[in-house]
């Protein structure tokens, strides 16, 4: 079963280990660089610490109707934020536009957590803000 198909209160959810393999993170052998982990929190808080190379669309902009960004656009989608609140929301949204779109539980705190590498907004070590 695909972790993309929605089930009946949502849409997927993953750990932060899963989502990294599945984006390129991770050694897996079945991530192929075709998923993108999308950042939903607010434009300081991405400055302060981001994963490297995922891609950045806040909530708020989403909610208001913004599109994806183009290096996310059809695109399998790790939906990920500071502690999963915002990400699940933006996960809803996202399916109910046809995306394939999951939650990734935890959000950033445990993705930091679980030693997984965090810049700013310089490229320097960064912080789960």
């Amino acid at each position: 079963m695909s972790i993309f198909r929605r089930g009946r209160g949502g849409p997927g959810r993953v750990t932060v280990q899963e989502a990294a393999a599945r984006t390129g993170y991770g050694n897996a052998v079945d991530s192929d660089g075709e998923a993108v982990l999308l950042d939903v929190r607010e434009p300081y808080e991405w400055q302060a610490g981001h994963a490297p190379r995922a891609v950045h669309l806040p909530l708020s902009a989403l909610a208001a109707g913004a599109g994806l960004p183009a290096e996310a656009q059809a695109r399998p989608l790790f939906v990920i934020c500071r502690s999963g609140n915002r990400s699940r929301r933006a996960a809803e949204l996202l399916v109910a536009r046809g995306a394939q779109a999951v939650d990734v539980i935890g959000g950033m705190g445990d993705w930091a957590g679980a030693g997984l590498p965090v810049v700013d907004a310089r490229g320097g070590h960064g912080t789960v803000a």
